[in-house]
């Protein structure tokens, strides 16, 4: 590039602080962060900003919250300035057209699967309960208005040993963010200098995830005897999805039990280690066992 780029950041979490951090290394800074509004927490419900505003405001770079995109008379400061690019990294809300057309060299996406795999709101969720080791990795793609649908310019496999397998879902949140972040950072300079040719996806190929809900967590467990084999794994791979982002729970008796700690074991049968059991304060797994009727 012969002169610094001009470009807006569009993140959310938990991937759009690795990914600045990994931008920010390369030394591509944006002039704009847009991220979603600051939201109340905790039991007190304290009025909290998202990482991105935080990181943003760390770094002296000025941030933009909207809370729609219904009125784009709202956005007048926004698409006033010439704008190289747009950069969209796991970012809440649908851009619409104007927004997609607004940038000299469009917008880009940093999508956490391999494309058009796992097109959706939870691919790196997904490919851990589902076991898509295959569909895990980073593409980096040019936005359209239809969803993960746009030309790949660049992407890159996570491949994942048996030994490691499954990993957690925030262990590998921070992994995926980073590499994209990487690849993004490569792949920024060459597509704004005309070295990269867009490809189509293949979309009859396409795969999608809906954004996982409370039901996806609940697990079928027998407390007093727990699962073994590709049941225990399955099982397995569900918690670790959820780690971070919800709880898993069994119920029985009519009572919903959520599960804090588990583990597998060396001869795959799952061990349940805490749980808190519906009204009740947590308590170790052998404990709540010898007070069940």
């Amino acid at each position: 590039m012969s002169k610094p780029l001009k470009f807006a950041f569009f993140g959310g979490e938990p991937l759009a602080v690795p990914v600045l951090e990994e931008l920010k290394l390369s030394g591509l800074i944006p002039e704009l962060i847009v991220c979603n509004p600051d939201r109340p927490t905790g039991r007190k419900q304290i009025l909290t900003p998202p990482p991105a505003k935080v990181w943003a405001k760390d770094s002296e770079i000025s941030v933009f919250q909207p809370h729609s995109y219904k009125n784009k008379d709202e956005f007048s400061e926004l698409l006033s300035q010439d704008w190289d690019l747009f950069v969209v990294v796991a970012y809440n809300f649908i851009l619409p057209k104007w927004i997609l057309d607004t940038p000299k060299h469009g917008v880009i996406n940093v999508h956490p699967s391999m494309l058009p795999k796992l097109r959706g709101a939870s691919p790196i969720r997904t490919a851990i309960r589902d076991n898509l080791r295959d569909d895990i990795g980073v593409t980096i793609m040019l936005m359209d208005e239809e969803m993960d649908h746009g030309p790949i310019l660049d992407q890159m496999h996570m491949p994942i040993s048996d030994e490691n397998w499954p990993v957690s879902g925030p262990e590998l949140d921070i992994a995926l963010a980073k590499m994209g972040g990487a690849l993004l950072a490569e792949v920024i300079p060459t597509w704004v200098d005309g070295e990269i040719l867009p490809q189509d996806q293949e979309h009859e190929l396409a795969t999608y995830c809906h954004r996982l809900s409370k039901s996806d967590s609940e697990l079928n467990i027998d407390p007093k005897k727990l699962p073994s084999g590709k049941d225990a794994k399955n099982i397995w791979r569900t918690i670790n999805a959820f780690a971070g982002i919800g709880d898993t729970f069994f119920t029985y008796q009519d009572s919903r039990v959520k599960i804090t700690q588990a583990e597998l074991t060396p001869n795959k049968t799952l061990r349940i280690l805490s749980v808190i059991p519906e009204g009740k304060k947590e308590t170790d797994f052998e404990n709540y066992l010898n007070n069940l009727v």
